[in-house]
């Protein structure tokens, strides 16, 4: 199987075409997109598979947009895709499709707790998942991870001490968003003691597990034995491929009683999925498709590359070692500045459109985030902008 290879370095005009990332970024981060670099919003600036696009194409010319039914296909490529990229068997019966995984997350913590209920999340962690839990009248548990020698640790002794029994959930980010640790077994398996002491279902967001980069290792957290009882899987094609637009994403419960609970609500809502998406994603998850995340990731790989190595050469800031998803996590704490100058200086004079730490929760104040799934030479001017833009600490 040979495919062309992907052209990352294209620049795609999407201006005008109701990108939020491209069209909201005025809006929302005061950078106007007529000179701005938006490196905010998590999706990337590529096309997707060329057999992606055929698919869609291949359904729009049929003209016929009915509801869908068998979806043999779908479930089928998504199980082929767990076992061959992760090594981990998926039954196809255990899959429920939902609008995304913002949405998973909401009919999880509709599913499985109560009002009031505590829902524990080890911050800095995505800022979506705290809008999801208040608005559902949950209390966020935010347990903060250690920062050693710059990389992002999990300290389960001291969140021991910090539960109340009132916990019922934990929302768990693998590969994580936004600090790209790519968690070690072993951490894996401390995350699931720690969900046994204090009795908490386990939630674990993996939309990120495809983009890891090279020499790292993701570990799907139901190949940790003794998980699955207390877990509920959340993955995605969205974010592997940019089909952010589709909202589907994939829950994957192998526990029956979680599974039932969880059908009731799915049940409940009416919830049924998205036929574009039932079509995409078996072209997605393919032999084409892998070999496109391959090139994808060697690309990303040699953005962030160019990216720390400009980082680097600003005194006083430090962009965390990088090993999955395309989110650069960037401390400005040694610069001594507030974060209000060093937003500043990054959003009116840098011109660049990014993620505030703050609203990643606690530990996340002196960081913000940046997107590095754009053509290189975008980046390569980012790094250019921020130099000049903090030129007086150099």
């Amino acid at each position: 199987m040979t495919t062309s290879h992907p052209n990352f370095d294209e620049v795609i005009e999407r201006r005008g075409t109701h990108s939020a990332k491209w069209d909201k970024m005025e809006a929302f981060c005061g950078v106007s997109p007529t000179d701005g670099i938006p490196m905010w919003v998590a999706d990337m600036d590529f096309r997707p598979p060329q057999v992606v696009t055929q698919a869609v194409h291949d359904y729009a010319a049929h003209g016929v947009f009915g509801y869908f039914g068998d979806d043999d296909a779908y479930l089928n490529a998504i199980t082929w895709w767990m076992k061959n990229r992760h090594g981990w068997d998926v039954d196809a019966g255990h899959i429920f499709s939902t609008h995304g995984l913002v949405n998973g997350t909401g009919m999880c913590v509709e599913a499985f707790t109560q009002p009031g209920d505590g829902v524990v999340m080890f911050t800095p962690i995505y800022h979506a998942f705290f809008r999801v839990i208040r608005a559902a009248g949950r209390q966020v548990v935010e347990c903060p991870m250690m920062l050693n020698d710059g990389r992002y640790t999990l300290d389960f002794n001291r969140y021991d001490g910090m539960m109340t029994g009132t916990e019922k959930m934990l929302v768990f980010c693998s590969p994580h968003n936004p600090g790209g640790r790519v968690w070690t077994e072993a951490e894996l398996q401390g995350v699931l003691e720690f969900a046994k002491r204090h009795d908490l279902i386990i939630v674990s967001d993996e939309i990120h597990h495809d983009l890891i980069m090279p020499g790292q290792k993701h570990i799907p957290m139901a190949n940790i034995p003794g998980a699955s009882d207390r877990l509920v899987m959340m993955s995605a094609a969205t974010k592997t491929f940019n089909l952010a637009g589709m909202h589907t994403g994939n829950v994957i419960i192998s526990d029956p009683d979680l599974r039932r609970d969880f059908e009731m609500k799915m049940s409940a809502l009416g919830m049924s999925p998205n036929a574009f998406a039932k079509h995409m994603i078996p072209a997605a998850y393919s032999p084409e498709g892998a070999q496109w995340v391959d090139a994808l990731m060697e690309y990303i790989d040699g953005n962030r590359k160019v990216f720390d190595d400009g980082m680097r050469q600003i005194p006083g800031v430090k962009s965390m070692d990088l090993e999955g998803t395309y989110l650069a996590w960037v401390d400005f704490a040694d610069t001594g500045m507030e974060a209000t100058e060093v937003q500043r200086r990054i959003l009116k004079d840098a011109k660049i459109a990014v993620n505030h730490g703050d609203s990643f929760g606690a530990g996340g104040a002196t960081f913000q985030r940046f997107n590095l799934a754009t053509p290189r030479a975008r980046v390569v001017e980012a790094v250019e902008r921020m130099q000049k833009a903090f030129a007086d600490l150099q």
